[in-house]
């Protein structure tokens, strides 16, 4: 699609990313390090401030967004934080075993599976209009990682509630809308609120300009890829040892000679020995991230 079709099906682009958000609601670990990526930085009362405008699909996707599930937690032996292959719509080690847990009928393995239960981000790419911490990300394209309360702000935007309300593509260049994020520390962690979209406007008048930062965009695509993904096996003898697991998985020793007698809780085995790993710099990258996610 080129930058001038773009613009005449501006209007129309706004339904089909409203078909999308409705299968959303109607039912890579995180992604690398690296300089592509772009948060706000909180100070040291943990608040934060900066706006930013949500871009259109990268030329030749249909979405503006990537949609990733991932599991992060800690086991006797060590961190599990790893995408999950459900993204791409395949069987998972995680959640087999939390299903194995939850059908136990037993109330503590279940607590069990809600703990490493596998959690939904987005990523989108955005530009970013005012960076008070990092003046210097100004003018600039990157991807933005983004959680629940947020993709609820662009749906609410995109689906208003009340007939006095008209629906705005948050996404479109020439009639969506500034973010405005603005972020508290509420009872230890980051609350995004307050946020709000400003009133619908031109990102820029100068096109030429605006097709340049647009052909700068990140592929969301690539972010699932199946390459991004570890395999069901490579992500099962992790989970194994992260857990102490055997081959199998299940929350309880199996014997045909010992009548059920109503089930006790999972508990994990002692640590096993391990060779040293990086999962200590991965969780605390992890849980760094979570932090300043909505």
């Amino acid at each position: 699609m080129s930058f001038s079709d773009m613009k005449q099906r501006s209007k129309t682009n706004l339904a089909s990313l409203i078909k999308e958000t409705e299968k959303i609601s109607n039912p890579n670990t995180f992604g690398e390090v690296d300089d592509r990526y772009w948060r706000p930085e909180l100070d040291k009362s943990g608040n934060g401030y900066a706006i930013v405008r949500f871009f259109p699909a990268p030329e030749g996707e249909d979405l503006p967004w990537a949609r990733i599930w991932n599991h992060g937690f800690q086991g006797p032996g060590g961190w599990y934080i790893e995408n999950s292959l459900t993204t791409l719509g395949q069987k998972d080690p995680v959640s087999e075993h939390n299903s194995t847990l939850w059908n136990s009928g037993i109330e503590a393995n279940k607590e069990v599976a809600r703990k490493q239960k596998r959690r939904l981000n987005y990523t989108s790419n955005v530009f970013i209009l005012k960076d008070p911490a990092h003046p210097e990300n100004e003018g600039q394209i990157k991807l933005y990682r983004f959680g629940k309360k947020i993709f609820d702000k662009i749906n609410d935007l995109m689906n208003p509630e009340f007939e006095d309300e008209s629906p705005v593509n948050p996404f479109d260049l020439w009639v969506g809308a500034n973010f405005k994020m603005k972020i508290r520390k509420v009872e230890g962690y980051s609350n995004y609120d307050k946020s709000e979209f400003e009133a619908p406007s031109a990102l820029l008048e100068d096109e030429a300009r605006l097709e340049e930062i647009w052909k700068s965009e990140n592929s969301l695509k690539e972010l699932v890829s199946e390459d991004k993904f570890k395999s069901f096996d490579e992500l099962k003898t992790k989970l194994e040892r992260v857990l102490g697991l055997g081959s199998e998985f299940s929350p309880t020793p199996k014997s045909v000679d010992v009548p059920f007698d109503g089930g006790k809780p999972y508990t994990a085995p002692p640590k096993p020995a391990v060779e040293s790993t990086n999962d200590g710099d991965e969780s605390m990258d992890y849980f760094q991230k979570l932090a300043q996610e909505a």
